[in-house]
Order: C-alpha cells, then sequence, then structure tokens
C-alpha cells in the first residue's frame, strides 16, 4: 500500500471514528470460528469485547472444530458472518476436498478483512518428547525430515488444516505415507493428543492459546524450522499450498522479537460473508472492526493483523460490496483492486457454472466428473485450476 494511500486512509478513518457514535449497530452478531482456544476464536473474543464497549453490540461466537462445521452455519444464515481460515475462504470457493461433495460445492464468499499483517505463523507444533523419539534430544537440529515414521495429527473435515500439514511435510521431503497419521474430531482435540503424548505433532499458529499450555507443560514446545533460503524445500510445500509462503514468525509461544521461527502464512483469521448478505451489514461490520481497532489490537494474540493498512485488496477471494464500499471511504479502493474483485467473481461464476451443469448430468462417479468439469471450466476461462 503507497504512502499516500495510507494518509488517505489514516485521515479518513480519524473522521470515521468521530463518527462511530452516529453508526446504527445492530444489538447482535453472530460468527462461526473456529474451536475456543483458538488464535481465531480469542481474537473474536476481543473483536466483541471491543464493539460491545463502542456499541453496545453482542457478539455470539459459535465454535465449529472444522471448515465444515463453521461453514455450514454460514451458508444456512444461522450466522452473520465466519472468522475463517484458509478451507472455509479459498477452498470453499474453489469447491475442492470436503467441499467438492455433491451436497456442497463451490461457494459464493466474500471477504470483509483480513488478518493479514500479524507477526505470527503457521507450523507443526512438536514436543521435547517428539525430538527424543528422532535422536535429537533438546530438538537440537530437528526439522521436518525428522517426522519421517512419527504420529502426525489429521483432523476430519478440516481440509485447510489437512492440506497445510501435507505441505509443510512436503517441505521436509515427506508425505502422509511416511507419517502415521492420527484422526481427531477436531482441532482442538489434536492439541490434546499432543499435549498427552498420543501423537508427536499437530498443525498450529504459533499463537494458539493452547500452543502456550503445551509449552508450559512437562513436555514441552518446539517449532520445527522453515528456512526461506531453502528453494527446493519451499517449491516443494508451495506446489501443495500455493498460498503459503516463509516469513519469521515472532509472535507465539516460546517466541518473540529476538527468538523467531522460520514459519508458512497466509491470511488468518479471514472474516468472510455470503455473497447475498446485506451489504449495508457487511459494510457497518467493516467498518467497526476498523473504528474499534484500538481497543482489540492488544486485546488477543496476533490481533494487530487486523490492521487496515495490512489488507490485501488484490487477494485470491474477492470482496463483499459492503466492504467494498468502506474501503472507498477510506480511500483505499483502486481501479486495479476493483478489477481484480472483478475477476475472481467471474472465477466463481465459472465454477458455480460449472456445478450447475454436473448436476444436471447426474453423473455416477461425482468426484472424479467434477474434477475434470472443474478444471475444463478454469482453464477455458483462463483461471489457473491450482488443486
Amino acid at each position: 500500500m503507497t504512502k499516500r494511500v495510507i494518509l488517505a486512509a489514516t485521515l479518513a478513518l480519524a473522521a470515521g471514528t468521530a463518527q462511530a457514535a452516529d453508526m446504527d449497530m445492530p444489538g447482535q452478531l453472530s460468527w462461526s470460528a473456529y474451536d475456543m482456544g483458538s488464535t481465531g476464536y480469542n481474537q473474536a473474543v476481543a473483536i466483541g469485547s471491543a464493539m460491545k464497549s463502542a456499541y453496545g453490540t453482542n457478539l455470539r461466537l459459535l465454535p465449529g472444530k472444522n471448515d465444515i462445521a463453521r461453514s455450514e452455519p454460514l451458508r444456512q444464515g444461522k450466522v452473520d458472518f465466519t472468522a475463517a481460515g484458509i478451507g472455509g475462504v479459498y477452498m470453499a470457493q474453489e469447491g475442492v476436498f470436503e467441499f467438492g461433495a455433491e451436497r456442497w460445492g463451490p461457494q459464493k464468499v466474500r471477504v470483509l478483512l483480513q488478518n493479514a499483517g500479524a507477526k505470527f505463523g503457521f507450523a507443526l507444533a512438536v514436543t521435547k518428547e517428539t525430538c527424543e523419539k528422532a535422536g535429537k534430544p533438546g530438538c537440537e537440529g530437528f526439522t521436518y525430515s525428522d517426522l519421517r515414521g512419527l504420529k502426525v495429527g489429521h483432523i476430519k473435515g478440516s481440509p485447510a488444516i489437512n492440506v497445510a500439514i501435507e505441505a509443510l511435510l512436503a517441505y521436509g521431503g515427506l508425505t502422509w505415507d511416511d507419517v502415521e497419521a492420527v484422526d481427531f474430531g477436531g482441532y482442538g482435540d489434536s492439541w490434546r493428543g499432543l499435549a498427552d503424548g498420543n501423537i508427536d505433532a499437530t498443525y498450529s499458529s504459533t499463537t494458539a492459546g493452547t500452543a502456550y499450555e503445551v509449552e508450559a507443560g512437562p513436555r514441552g514446545l518446539y517449532w520445527p524450522p522453515i528456512d526461506a533460503s531453502d528453494a527446493a524445500g519451499i517449491q516443494r510445500m508451495q506446489d501443495v499450498a500455493p498460498y503459503f509462503a516463509p516469513m519469521t514468525a515472532t509472535d507465539g509461544a516460546g517466541l518473540s522479537a529476538d527468538n523467531g521461527v522460520g514459519a508458512a502464512s497466509y491470511p488468518y483469521p479471514v472474516l468472510i460473508a455470503m455473497e447475498e448478505q446485506d451489504a449495508d451489514l457487511v459494510y457497518k461490520q467493516t467498518r467497526a472492526m476498523v473504528e474499534t481497532f484500538d481497543a482489540y489490537k492488544d486485546a488477543a494474540p496476533a490481533a494487530d493483523g487486523w490492521d487496515i493498512k495490512a489488507q490485501n485488496l488484490e487477494w485470491l477471494v474477492p470482496f463483499h460490496d459492503g466492504a467494498i464500499r468502506y474501503f472507498k471511504e477510506a480511500g483505499i479502493w483502486t481501479d486495479a483492486a476493483q478489477a481484480h474483485n472483478d475477476r475472481m467473481i467471474a472465477r466463481q461464476d465459472a465454477l458455480a457454472a460449472a456445478w450447475e451443469e454436473l448436476q444436471a448430468e447426474k453423473p455416477a462417479d461425482w468426484e472424479a466428473a467434477w474434477a475434470e468439469k472443474r478444471h475444463a471450466a478454469l482453464a477455458a476461462g483462463g483461471f489457473k485450476p491450482v488443486f
């Protein structure tokens, strides 16, 4: 974002804050979010507290153990918004993995805001006991390749987490076939498995509340590093998860500005709505989060990543018209952002049309037919299929 755009945004936000009391916010809003104790849930609690103080709005949180559990109430209109990970945003849009099932299909989700500027990352958390099993006591020199033959958490109904794990294993030159996958019903369950010594590694953001708990426990916590200079490893990782980028995490369990670790990163959480959500409500929710930012940015780990100045307005999922309305008022929405947004909406339209065609065809092997139809539709529109 240019200095001119940042200045315009700062001036607009200052004016907007003075008018906050004049915004007619609903008495209650509802979000679905990750399990209690997760980074996303803790941030949602902090945001809800800030909105309660500023507007008297109660934020009702519906925790879900996996992407499907969080996406279902959004699709059914039982919640207004979802604080989602990449699964509930990108994979839902793409109609892949669990979202490729016949009862789901590509979803026309829209972004309000991203937590895109935080200093936390994503990694596979291990314990000192894990390192000992790999023959590296004290975790000296332990890396992803050392997970070979060990037990790794696999979350049912969470393609985002499982693909992320696959990508991190790929960085270490491994696949799911090289480890022992242990199924869990939810993200929090896998952390309890790690804490109890039932598994050797599980996926997490470095700031998850459960990570701090394990760090303080008898088994301790270690984050295997990702070396950004390892071009081959990074390529293997991005071949599986193209949205992953290497970074240095300095926020999280056992981490600090002076003690960071190489990790993977993408915006998390991302606040989303369905395409048909009322634009005025989306505008108010977006504006409220920006105007109360100072009240919640330090109230939960990594909550400062919701800063409007950190938004990637040319991302891989389109923004909602209500959010765009606010961005225009803030002076940060550009012609390039609009053109990109239109292109991403066209991608969603191409996927939706392909899905409707397939439903009319009623193929015997839905999974195979959808994979072929999806690739053909995206290629015809000049879009990269990715999955």
